[in-house]
C-alpha cells in the first residue's frame, strides 16, 4: 500500500489579503521574532524568507527600533545582520542581579589583543608578517588561540615563497565587537589617510609597534602553518 504524505503548508510571506497597515505590522512582528529567537544575528537574506517581495527590510527595521525606543533592548546592525542586544546602561543591574558580565567569557592577553587588532586592519595577512610588524615572533600558541576562541580564521595562502596561509577576521569577530563590517574598525579610514597606520610602513619598521613593558615573549614554535591547517 502506498505511502501517504502530508501536503506541506505553504507559508504566505506576501500576506496580499491583508490592508497595507496590518500586513505590515505582521511582518514586522514576524522580523523581529525571528531576530529574537536567533543567538545569531540574521542577515538580511534569512528575514527576506518572512516577508513579501516588495517589502523594505531597511524601512521595516528602522520602524521596530523606533518602537523599542525606552526600552532596556536595542535591535542593533552586527556582523551582516542583526541582533537583539541589552542597552549598555543597563550592564550593571544585569551584573547584580545574574552575575554575568562580571568575567571577560573570551579573555585576551595585551599581545593578543594587538595581534587581533592588526589581523583585523590588516587582513590577509600572515604570522611572518605579524612577527615583523612586533619586532618578535608571533607563535602557533597565539594564533590557535585566536582560532580557537572563533575570532580569525585561515585565509587564502600569500604569494610568498613557501605560499603560507594567512588569517583573516570572522562574523563571531564583528559580533564579540558590536561590528557590523570591518569599516566600523575604530578611525581606520582616518588614520590610513593620515599615514599612521599603514601595512607597508610597518613592514618597513617606519612605525615602531611594540607589546609593553612586563609581556612575555612567546615561545617560538617551528613551522608556519600547523598541520590541521592543511586540512
Amino acid at each position: 500500500m502506498a505511502r501517504r504524505t502530508k501536503t506541506p503548508v505553504s507559508f504566505d510571506a506576501e500576506l496580499s489579503a491583508l490592508p497595507p497597515e496590518l500586513r505590515w505590522r505582521e511582518w514586522m512582528g514576524r522580523v523581529e521574532a525571528v531576530i529574537f529567537a536567533s543567538p545569531e544575528p540574521v542577515t538580511r537574506e534569512v528575514l527576506a524568507k518572512v516577508v513579501g517581495r516588495d517589502c523594505s527590510l531597511d524601512h521595516l527595521i528602522d520602524d521596530i527600533r523606533a518602537e523599542l525606543r525606552g526600552r532596556p533592548y536595542e535591535l542593533v546592525a552586527v556582523a551582516g545582520g542583526w541582533q537583539h542586544r541589552t542597552r549598555k546602561s543597563f550592564a550593571e543591574a544585569i551584573q547584580v542581579a545574574t552575575g554575568r558580565g562580571t568575567t571577560e567569557t573570551k579573555p585576551l592577553s595585551q599581545s593578543e589583543a594587538l595581534v587581533l587588532l592588526c589581523i583585523g586592519y590588516f587582513q590577509p595577512i600572515t604570522r611572518g608578517e605579524l612577527s615583523q610588524f612586533f619586532g618578535r615572533e608571533i607563535s602557533r600558541d597565539t594564533i590557535g588561540h585566536l582560532r580557537r576562541l572563533g575570532f580569525i580564521a585561515a585565509g587564502p595562502r600569500a604569494p610568498q615563497p613557501g605560499a603560507p596561509y594567512t588569517y583573516v577576521t570572522t562574523r563571531e569577530f564583528l559580533a564579540h565587537f558590536g561590528f557590523d563590517t570591518l569599516r566600523d574598525l575604530p578611525d581606520m579610514d582616518a588614520l590610513e589617510d593620515a599615514g599612521l597606520l599603514s601595512k607597508d610602513r610597518l613592514l618597513a619598521g617606519d612605525i615602531p609597534l611594540g607589546l609593553g613593558a612586563g609581556e612575555p615573549d612567546d615561545e617560538e614554535l617551528g613551522e608556519e602553518v600547523e598541520a590541521d591547517e592543511e586540512s
